[in-house]
């Protein structure tokens, strides 16, 4: 593979692990804003109330969360993915913070670091002549 090849790949995995992220977030915040909504709606007493309005924060708080570092996946792989120089850079960050999700950001962050500190990603995104891996042979030698 080449070296945009391995760039695009990267990019659209960023996005995946975008998008799946965002949609655990919404999916633990609506679990959260439920519980938490009907302990408020059932609750007689106050430190019933107090625990729905806490699981109530709760969601609210992993949705922001969730949401911020989603939205950064999203946008590292969309700068990877469109071959940006800043995309170098977002894409180290986010691949040391994919290894904190396993087992599949932690898959995605060794490639990631993998590529993007390696020979091909270096000169991928500092301008330089592409590796593509070893040379074919001169032309005599095919006869």
């Amino acid at each position: 593979m080449t070296a945009k090849d391995h760039n695009r790949l990267l990019g659209i995995f960023f996005l995946i692990n975008g998008g799946i992220s965002a949609l655990g977030g919404l999916i633990a915040a609506l679990i959260y804003g439920g519980m938490g909504a009907a302990m408020l709606s059932a609750s007689q007493k106050s430190e019933q109330q107090m625990m729905g309005g806490i699981f109530l924060g709760i969601g609210v708080v992993v949705a922001i969360i969730i949401l911020i570092f989603s939205g950064f996946y999203l946008f590292t792989g969309w700068k990877i993915y469109k071959e940006q120089p800043a995309g170098r850079i977002l894409g180290i960050i986010g691949s040391i913070l994919c290894m904190l999700s396993f087992p599949l950001g932690t898959a995605l962050g060794v490639y990631g670091l993998w590529f993007l500190f390696g020979d091909l990603g270096k000169s991928f995104y500092e301008g330089g002549e592409m590796i593509a891996g070893s040379p074919p042979p001169p032309p005599n030698s095919w006869q």
